[in-house]
């Protein structure tokens, strides 16, 4: 492939990842999350490169699988999805808009990068107040915790900073 094909493709192939949702948070898609790091092209094979939002993160395989559906339903057949460990993923590679897209959701958005979970303070997505408590250090999802709002009195779940 030329130089300026491989660009194209590159710039395809991101866009098809775009709309690749992440199977635990469908309203998040994998780049929103931040979590594929590389597309490579080399001769017709088609690499992805991925990185967990945690080790072990059951979801990595199903999200996989679905980036590779939607590249062989966008006629691209030689493809390799390669899981790094390292550097391992953050928070910070979140997008601003899949943050909001949290939010919206229901589910607070990670807020600064510490590993600690907060015991309480973490704005409710319902009613923004910050009047919350820690219920559970794991929601949902293992890379969730679970709060409770003390003045709507909703529970909501917390995505965690790492």
């Amino acid at each position: 492939m030329s130089t300026i094909h491989q660009h194209t493709s590159k710039i395809v192939i991101w866009n098809i990842l775009k709309t690749v949702c992440d199977p635990e948070v469908p309203v998040l898609t994998i780049t929103d999350l931040g979590i594929v790091r590389d597309v490579k092209i080399i001769d017709e094979l088609v690499e992805v490169v991925i990185t967990p939002t945690y080790t072990g993160c059951p979801a990595m395989d199903m999200i996989a699988m679905n980036i590779r559906l939607a590249l062989i339903e966008n006629g691209y057949l030689n493809i390799k999805i390669t899981s790094v460990l390292s550097p391992s993923w953050t928070t910070d590679w979140m997008t601003e808009s899949g943050k909001q897209k949290l939010q919206e959701y229901g589910i607070a958005p990670p807020k600064g990068n510490a590993e600690t979970i907060a015991s309480d303070g973490i704005e409710c997505p319902q009613c923004k107040s910050i009047n919350t408590k820690l219920i559970s250090e794991f929601g949902s999802t293992a890379c969730k915790a679970l709060y409770k709002c003390e003045d709507c009195k909703e529970p909501f779940d917390y995505f965690k900073c790492y």
